[in-house]
């Protein structure tokens, strides 16, 4: 039974993941509106949960076009490489203790790896389309992805510094007395700033910004194709939310004494809902900047941030060990 629990854990994933970008779609709409003083979807069902299904029937009923001016196995190849990429993601996330796919020493560089392959997928599709304001998009898009993942990668520099561990089971297990969002304030801001830009969020989605390239890197595609773009989107903000809450608010530990009878899982679900919520929060706030900004905040605020927290994060512990 053992050897089949990470078979079926990863079903339970695939599943679920896919099932709730779904409901995502839904959700963000009506807290959008809530945010915003105006309905959201409300027309099917109770509180408009029917337009999920809708949505679903109207892309899967839709015509199959693929331009004949584009590249077509690059075409066809370009949405699925996101998802799979965002899935696999999903591998070393330690939902709670013991309830993980595979745990393994270098979980932290495995997530990194799959993030960066996410670019292929936005980059591919803009170049296979054939289109000006595909290509736009797509060059757009490697751009800030690449910037931003030398970021990321940076602001967790001083995480790993003091868990000595890649492992995310050791970076949680590390966080019982206190959370690194209160020692890593700093990482915690890039990472989070970096996880918008890679995820395509708003205010960062410039490569499919639709007051200047139409729809960006996706323009020429439609029906299930256009899913499987959107699809990888909202697994990448799940991702991105999973993983903010295991580095820096503890993962499955309880944020009170008071909470230790209850499943880990729970506080583990209920922080990413949490910072799912704010992800929303910034699309409804945050206007979007331009691109030159966009690129600007990273090499000059985002990098001297990273590189300032690398630098403290070391002296404190030279300091500890020191005194010890």
């Amino acid at each position: 039974m053992a050897e089949l629990l990470p078979v079926i854990l990863a079903l339970t994933i695939l599943v679920s993941g896919v099932a709730g970008a779904a409901i995502l779609t839904w959700f963000e709409r009506r807290l959008l509106g809530v945010w915003q003083d105006r309905y959201g979807p409300n027309r099917l069902g109770p509180l408009g949960i029917g337009q999920v299904l809708a949505d679903m029937i109207k892309l899967l009923f839709k015509d199959d076009w693929i331009p004949p001016f584009s590249d077509r196995v690059v075409f066809i190849f370009a949405p699925t490489a996101i998802v799979v990429a965002m899935m696999m993601g999903f591998a070393v996330v330690p939902f709670a203790p013991q309830m993980m796919i595979i745990d393994v020493n270098i979980g932290l560089l495995f997530f990194l790896g799959m993030t960066s392959l996410a670019v292929y997928s936005v980059l591919l599709g803009g170049l296979a389309s054939n289109n000006k304001y595909a290509l736009l998009g797509g060059l757009r898009s490697a751009a800030q992805m690449v910037s931003y993942e030398v970021f990321m990668g940076l602001s967790l520099m001083g995480v790993v510094m003091i868990t000595g561990s890649f492992s995310l089971v050791d970076i949680v297990e590390a966080q019982a007395d206190i959370w690194f969002c209160f020692t890593q304030i700093l990482g915690l801001f890039v990472f989070v700033i970096a996880g918008i830009a890679e995820s395509h969020r708003l205010p960062f989605d410039l490569p499919e910004a639709e007051h200047e390239l139409t729809a960006g890197f996706h323009t020429e595609y439609g029906g299930m194709k256009f899913a499987m773009f959107m699809l990888g989107e909202y697994l990448g903000l799940m991702l991105i939310s999973c993983m903010i809450v295991t580095l820096f608010f503890g993962g499955w530990h309880s944020p009170i004494s008071l909470g230790d009878g209850l499943p880990p899982f729970f506080w583990f679900s209920f922080k990413t809902f949490v910072v799912i919520c704010f992800f929303v929060l910034l699309r409804a706030a945050i206007p979007r900047p331009r691109y030159d900004q966009l690129m600007s905040l990273g090499w000059k605020v985002m990098l001297p941030i990273t590189l300032v927290n690398i630098l403290i994060t070391g002296a404190v512990l030279l300091w500890m060990e020191g005194a010890v």
